[in-house]
């Protein structure tokens, strides 16, 4: 029988950081002193039409072994003000039961109460039966079915996990829930972009709280010496754990199991999986781990539809499930990929595993009439390029000229860590071409209560290193700032309005260099311009890709009007409405 959700709160095993920073309209623009964290106690525990989108050659696949050399490019810092804020697990928890509508009486509550103690003798599944019978028949929370009519939305860049948010969605779960579930799966459908080895970040609105806030985990470089492959730091396991922490409705590990399902019995290659496994099947298939999961019994790459099994990585993802997600930081996981990754060419040790924390900080946010509209601050500083892109938009200014300034705003923080309020108020003069950037996937989730959460996630290369843990069945992301790695312009928007207490609007864009504007344009289009979805993600600039969810009547509000639409070039999948 599952424990209940409190319960494990006191099964903890780790300790994760969380940073907070006070609100502000350009938040991250201000750097005044140093963070003061506390710690909080944590559990351990189609409409398909494509066009083949050209994905950039990581620089394993274009330069011999051993030329990824470099110094870690030390500006890429938070230029975020912080403050000190703290929340113990279980007040994390209880706060969340708090914000739960409250169950109404029901007559014959103890009598009702008295016979699901006896049938508890004989099993979870009688209790769950009789809940139904006793409750009008319906299906139980947990179940599918349970939420009926307007679910809420939700989009990826693979098929596949779109589908997992949806169902938890369908089983009562928070849009934060929802992305977890999907984050997880895509880390098994589509390990070319995200998995285990990742990171990424989030702005997450929480209806309750009339709050958006951004959670930051991207993947740091390790700092172990020697290897041809220099690798970053697992993040995205932390990360989701984080991300549920904001608003969960569903049990964290029952989120895990159906990514768990598609490694253990094997999952459908999707068409933007195999786009990605074609282009660089070739020096990927170099490592024998990585052409015996991605290569068919002829040694080709898989192809669209066939069937894609990771035992491995089914058997990390249920280590994870049981012993919490910081075992692969400071446990029995993390001495393990101690143990196995100097052998693939990027060393990773515990001593780097242990401290790297996700952090919640303040989005960047940008006023849109009676709307406030958030982007991922910086270190995601596609979020800053988007900020750029979107004001120049706002401004009139055309399509070129836009995403030139983002990328003027972002180039120029990087080389220096820049204010990013005085880079918005006078960006400068774009030098020129903007470098070979690393690929990234997005995800976006709303339920029917108004809650959102947009998502990017990467490797910091296609593929990350090119080569896959022995034993734990998922690739590593590429340390970012060393040699020719390029850190990504992760792109994620959200909108709402602070009078109204609701949500309007979630966008996230990918696509290299592209990736800002991807972001910026279709949010122009729907929130300047009245767009439908479907026409605002259309036709933004190659090689971008655009996601998005819009509520033009808000939610809560007349959800009938409620859309979600992903670009039609690219191989995603965007479901809104109700079952």
């Amino acid at each position: 029988m599952r424990l209940p959700v409190v319960t494990k709160a006191f099964m903890a095993r780790f300790w994760m950081r969380v940073m907070s920073t006070r609100p502000g309209s350009i938040p991250a623009a201000r750097n005044r002193g140093l963070a003061k964290p506390r710690t909080m106690r944590s559990v351990s525990a189609s409409r398909i039409t494509t066009t083949p989108r050209p994905p950039s050659l990581p620089p394993w696949a274009a330069a011999a072994p051993g030329t990824s050399t470099g110094v870690k490019n030390a500006s890429m810092s938070s230029s975020a003000r912080n403050g000190a804020s703290s929340f113990p697990m279980p007040a994390i928890l209880a706060r969340a039961d708090r914000e739960r509508p409250a169950p109404q009486p029901r007559r014959g509550a103890p009598a009702t109460l008295a016979a699901l103690g006896l049938l508890a003798l004989a099993g979870c599944g009688t209790v769950s039966n009789a809940v139904s019978g006793l409750t009008g028949g319906g299906p139980a929370p947990g179940q599918p079915g349970y939420v009926s009519g307007f679910l809420g939305g939700a989009v990826a860049d693979e098929p596949r996990a779109a589908l997992v948010a949806r169902e938890v969605l369908s089983v009562g779960g928070t849009a934060a829930d929802a992305a977890v579930a999907a984050g997880f799966a895509m880390a098994v459908t589509l390990p070319s972009r995200t998995g285990l080895g990742a990171g990424g970040a989030c702005l997450v609105y929480t209806h309750s709280r009339n709050t958006t806030e951004a959670l930051l985990f991207l993947p740091p470089a390790g700092t172990a010496a020697g290897g041809d492959r220099p690798a970053a730091v697992p993040m995205l396991a932390r990360g989701l754990f984080a991300l549920h922490t904001r608003n969960p409705r569903r049990p964290f590990e029952e989120l895990m199991a159906p990514a768990e399902q598609l490694a253990r019995f094997g999952a459908t290659v999707s068409r933007a999986f195999a786009q990605d496994l074609a282009a660089v099947s070739g020096p990927l298939f170099a490592d024998p781990r990585a052409r015996a999961l991605y290569a068919d019994a002829a040694g080709r790459p898989l192809a669209e539809g066939e069937r894609m099994t990771q035992a491995d990585l089914g058997a990390t993802l249920g280590a994870l499930r049981v012993s919490g997600v910081g075992d692969l930081h400071q446990g029995a996981l993390a001495r393990r990929l101690e143990a196995a990754s100097p052998g693939i060419g990027g060393p990773l040790t515990v001593e780097q595993l242990r401290p790297a924390l996700p952090s919640v900080t303040a989005p960047l946010q940008v006023s849109v009439g009676s709307d406030i509209l958030s982007f991922l601050p910086a270190p995601a500083d596609g979020g800053l390029a988007a900020a750029a892109a979107f004001q120049a938009l706002q401004a009139g200014e055309g399509v070129d000229a836009a995403s030139q300034r983002g990328l003027a705003v972002s180039h120029a923080w990087r080389q220096g860590g820049a204010d990013p309020a005085a880079l918005l108020a006078r960006p400068p003069a774009f030098p020129g071409a903007a470098p070979v950037l690393p690929a990234s996937a997005g995800l976006m989730t709303l339920d029917r209560d108004g809650n959102a959460v947009s998502c990017v996630f990467t490797l910091n290369n296609l593929f990350g290193t090119g080569r896959v843990v022995p034993q734990m069945g998922f690739l590593l992301a590429a340390a970012p700032g060393v040699g020719r790695v390029e850190p990504p312009l992760l792109a994620a928007a959200l909108a709402h309005n602070a009078n109204l207490r609701a949500f309007r609007y979630a966008g996230t864009g990918t696509g290299q260099a592209a990736a800002p504007i991807a972001l910026a344009l279709p949010a122009a289009r729907h929130l300047l311009n009245r767009t439908g979805i479907d026409a605002a993600v259309a036709g933004v600039p190659e090689p971008g890709r655009a996601n998005a969810i819009g509520c033009p009547a808000y939610l809560p509000g007349n959800s009938a009007q409620c859309a979600a639409a992903t670009d039609p070039r690219g191989a995603g999948l965007a479901i809104g409405g109700g079952l």
